[in-house]
């Protein structure tokens, strides 16, 4: 199940996450985290080629969906384990009020209200093969430089929240005396 929630964010209601993507998709809750291990390095995921919507496109580190009555964190902290076996801390909001409206080449449309978090790595990575077909560790900047050279290979909304994003990871970085 997925919280459905209108244009601020606020939850009305719940519907089967099979039954939201579509054509036509009401506006739900989702995440997504970025996570920088011990180095301060940026951990970037290629999407499974199985994924209904964006199948093979880079983007965040993981996504998600909150469950009805789950907090945000606690998303994070599940779905960081599910597609990557990934535990992580420092879990911060860094875009509370992200939002975007996206449509994939099968025509399958995302509308989410998207709060964007940054975590910290506390364990070596085991991704789930359905869920992410390659991982990347990398630098803010040199994600900058790829997102602004071919955007079309990453995801919408990395694309669309990243450049807002960017100065976050910095600050995120530097909090937790990480080397960049």
């Amino acid at each position: 199940m997925v919280v459905l929630v209108d244009h601020a964010g606020d939850p009305i209601g719940v519907q089967d996450k099979a039954d939201v993507h579509g054509v036509s998709t009401p506006r739900h809750l989702a995440f997504s985290c970025h996570v920088v291990d011990e180095r301060g390095r940026l951990l970037v995921t290629r999407r499974a080629l199985e994924k209904r919507t964006w199948p093979g496109v880079w983007t965040n580190s993981f996504c998600g969906h909150p469950a009805p009555g789950e907090s945000l964190e606690d998303a994070v902290l599940r779905r960081g384990a599910f597609e990557l076996g990934l535990s992580v801390d420092r879990i911060t909001c860094a875009i509370p009020d992200f939002a975007y409206v996206a449509r994939d080449a099968s025509g399958i449309e995302e509308n989410e209200h998207c709060p964007v978090f940054i975590a910290r790595a506390t364990s070596s990575l085991a991704p789930n093969p359905a869920e992410v077909a390659q991982t990347q560790w990398t630098t803010a900047a040199e994600l900058t430089s790829a997102i602004d050279s071919a955007p079309w290979a990453f995801s919408p909304w990395m694309v669309e929240h990243f450049p807002e994003l960017a100065p976050h990871l910095a600050e995120h970085i530097a909090e937790a005396g990480l080397n960049d």
